[in-house]
C-alpha cells in the first residue's frame, strides 16, 4: 500500500482548480474557449489547414492515379510545379465531385459514440479529433471521457459503458485471451504513438545512474499489461536483475506517478508523458532515458474497440479509423505539435501547462539534470498496427509468468493486430502503405524475429521460471 503522497500544502490543482485559473474567453466551434481574439483567429487558420490537408490528400490519390511510376509522377511535378499540376488535373477531372465522393460513405449505424482515455500524451491522436473536427467530419458526435486508470478502462469496454478506448498496447492481447479479467474479444485498429514513454528517476539518485545498483529500488509503471512493464523488465533484466525478485514494480495510475515520486513512495517510474516531463517541470526528478533508446518506434498505446462493436457498427467503425488516422497523420508533422498541445492542454483533456505538453511532442526538452535535449522523435504517431509488435508482446507475457500455456503466436497477432484493415483505410486516406505486415526490430541491440518467437524467449537468461 502506497503513503498518502501529498501533504495538504501539496496536493496538485484538481481538473476544476485549472479551469478557474483561466479567464473568461472566446467561444470557439473547435469545443475550446480562447483567451484572446488572437488564439481564436488561430484555431480558425488550424480548422482551414486541416480542411486543406485533406483536400491534398484526395489531390495526391489523383496524381498517383494518373502517374502510376513514381519516376513519372516525380518529373512531372518538377516539370510544371504543383500549382500548375493541380490546374492540369482540375482541368480534366471533376475535383469537386471527386471530393464529394471521397467523403461518400455508408449510412453511419451509431453516430454517438463515447471514446475512453488516459489524461497522457500518448493519446494525442484521440484527444486532438475532439477539439479538432476529425470526429465530426466523419458525421460523428463522440464524447472523449477522461478515465481514472486502465483497469477502469477495460472494465468499461467489457461492459459496454464505452463504444472504443485508448488502450495500453498489451491490454487488447490479454483482455482477448482472459489473461487478468473477464474474456472480451478486442481489436486494435492503430498504434496511437510510437516511443513517449520514459525511466524518470528522483533526484536523489542523480548520482546512481547504473541500473546494477539498483537492486532493492521501487518503481512504478502503469499497469501490469504495459509496454512500460516490459520494457522496465527488460532494462533490468539486460542489467542482470530479475525485476520479480530484485526491485519492487508497483501499479500506478499516470496522473499519480509524481505525487508519489516527491512524497517518496516510489525511487522512480517508467511511465508516460507528459509525466515524466512534468516531475521535471516540477524539480522532483529527471529523465534517466527515453524508452526510445531502448527500442526507437516500439508501440505505446492503442486505438481498438471490441470485435462485437465492429460487426454491428461496420460503417461507424469505419467513420472511427477515419477519423483516428486523419489524426495520426496529422500529428505526425512536426509543424502541427505546438498547435496541437495548445487544443490538448486543457482540463477536460490533460489538465497540463502547455510547455511541459510542447515540450514533449516537439522533443527539445529540459532533461532535469541541466542540459536542453533536441531529439525530434522522442514521441511519434505512427498508426501501423504491426503484427510483430503483438508477437513480441506476447513473448514477454510469457516471459514473466502472465501467461502460462503455450499460445499461437501468429495466429493472435493476426486476430488482434488489424493490419490488413490499416492498410486498407491508409491507403484509401493517401497515406504511404508499406507492402509488409510484419517486420524485425531490434531492442536493446537485440534482433528479435517474428518468425521465431520461441527462439527469441528461450535466449534470456532471466525469466519466470515458476
Amino acid at each position: 500500500m502506497f503513503k498518502k503522497p501529498f501533504s495538504s500544502t501539496t496536493t496538485p490543482k484538481s481538473d476544476a482548480a485549472y479551469d478557474a485559473d483561466r479567464p473568461l474567453a472566446l467561444h470557439c466551434r473547435c469545443g475550446q474557449s480562447h483567451s484572446s481574439q488572437g488564439e481564436w483567429n488561430a484555431c480558425q487558420s488550424l480548422e482551414t489547414r486541416t480542411e486543406e490537408a485533406s483536400h491534398d490528400m484526395v489531390e495526391a490519390s489523383l496524381i498517383k492515379a494518373l502517374f502510376p511510376n513514381d519516376q513519372l509522377r516525380r518529373n512531372f511535378l518538377k516539370a510544371v510545379g504543383v500549382g500548375a499540376a493541380r490546374a492540369a488535373i482540375a482541368s480534366v477531372v471533376p475535383l469537386g465531385a471527386m471530393q464529394a465522393m471521397a467523403q461518400e460513405k455508408g449510412n453511419l449505424e451509431k453516430k454517438n459514440l463515447k471514446i475512453g482515455f488516459i489524461p497522457i500524451t500518448c493519446a494525442t491522436p484521440l484527444i486532438m479529433a475532439h477539439p479538432m473536427g476529425f470526429y465530426e467530419s466523419e458525421g460523428l458526435q463522440v464524447d472523449v471521457i477522461k478515465t481514472a486508470n486502465w483497469a477502469l478502462i477495460r472494465d468499461k469496454m467489457i461492459n459496454g459503458e464505452h463504444d472504443a478506448s485508448q488502450f495500453l498496447s498489451p491490454q487488447p492481447i490479454a483482455m482477448s485471451m482472459g489473461v487478468g479479467s473477464t474474456q472480451a474479444d478486442m481489436r486494435v485498429a492503430t498504434i496511437q504513438n510510437t516511443n513517449g514513454q520514459a525511466i524518470t528517476l528522483a533526484n536523489k539518485h542523480k548520482n546512481n545512474r547504473d541500473p546494477k545498483n539498483w537492486k532493492g529500488m521501487k518503481f512504478a509503471v502503469p499497469f501490469d499489461f504495459s509496454m512500460h512493464n516490459f520494457l522496465l523488465r527488460y532494462y533490468v533484466a539486460e542489467a542482470g536483475l530479475n525485476p520479480d525478485t530484485d526491485i519492487q514494480i508497483r501499479v500506478v495510475p499516470p496522473p499519480e506517478m509524481v505525487a508519489n515520486l516527491r512524497a517518496g513512495n516510489i525511487d522512480g517510474y517508467l511511465g508516460p508523458d507528459p509525466f515524466n516531463q512534468r516531475a521535471v517541470f516540477e524539480e522532483v526528478g529527471f529523465i534517466h532515458l527515453l524508452t526510445k533508446d531502448l527500442w526507437d518506434g516500439h508501440p505505446c498505446c492503442t486505438f481498438g474497440t471490441s470485435a462485437k462493436f465492429i460487426q454491428e457498427n461496420p460503417n461507424t467503425f469505419a467513420a472511427l479509423y477515419r477519423a483516428v488516422l486523419k489524426a495520426s497523420q496529422f500529428a505526425r508533422d512536426p509543424a502541427n505539435r505546438p498547435a496541437i498541445a495548445k487544443a490538448i492542454a486543457p482540463a477536460q483533456y490533460l489538465n497540463q501547462p502547455e510547455i511541459v505538453i510542447a515540450q514533449v511532442l516537439t522533443g527539445r526538452f529540459a532533461d532535469g539534470l541541466g542540459n536542453v535535449q533536441n531529439v525530434p522523435n522522442r514521441a511519434d504517431f505512427d498508426p501501423m498496427p504491426w503484427q510483430s509488435m503483438a508477437v513480441w508482446i506476447l513473448t514477454q507475457m510469457k516471459r514473466w509468468g502472465y501467461i502460462k500455456e503455450d499460445v499461437n503466436y501468429q495466429q493472435l497477432a493476426e486476430k488482434i493486430f488489424l493490419t490488413t484493415d490499416a492498410k486498407k483505410q491508409m491507403a484509401q486516406l493517401g497515406m504511404p502503405v508499406p507492402d509488409e505486415s510484419t517486420r524485425k526490430f531490434t531492442i536493446m541491440g537485440k534482433e528479435f524475429d517474428p518468425s521465431q518467437p520461441q527462439a527469441y524467449l528461450d535466449s534470456f537468461a532471466i525469466r519466470k521460471t515458476a
